[in-house]
């Protein structure tokens, strides 16, 4: 999976979550992960095989374990149930 692919992603849940009005701070965390995951020199995914994600900024537990997630399964649910749940809202 390439780095554009899972910053897509995240800017999708930001973009899902400002639907649903949640949180700002949280939809800020979701699209500063965003940009530092489309423009980091180095592959996210082998990143994440070696545990090293929180090495971006922007990047916690959290979302550490999202893109792990996403990068070994190939998609996300929490992406998924907000995409279901908010399906005919956007």
């Amino acid at each position: 999976m390439t780095n554009a692919e899972i910053a897509g992603v995240f800017t999708g849940i930001a973009d899902l979550l400002k639907v649903k009005k949640e949180n700002i701070f949280k939809i800020r965390a979701y699209e500063k992960a965003a940009g530092y995951i489309l423009e980091w020199p180095a592959s996210i995914e082998q990143l994440a095989i070696e545990g090293r994600l929180r090495e971006i900024p922007g990047v916690g537990e959290a979302i550490s374990k999202k893109i792990t997630e996403l990068v070994t399964n190939g998609h996300l649910e929490y992406y998924e149930k907000l995409k279901a749940e908010l399906a005919g809202k956007t």
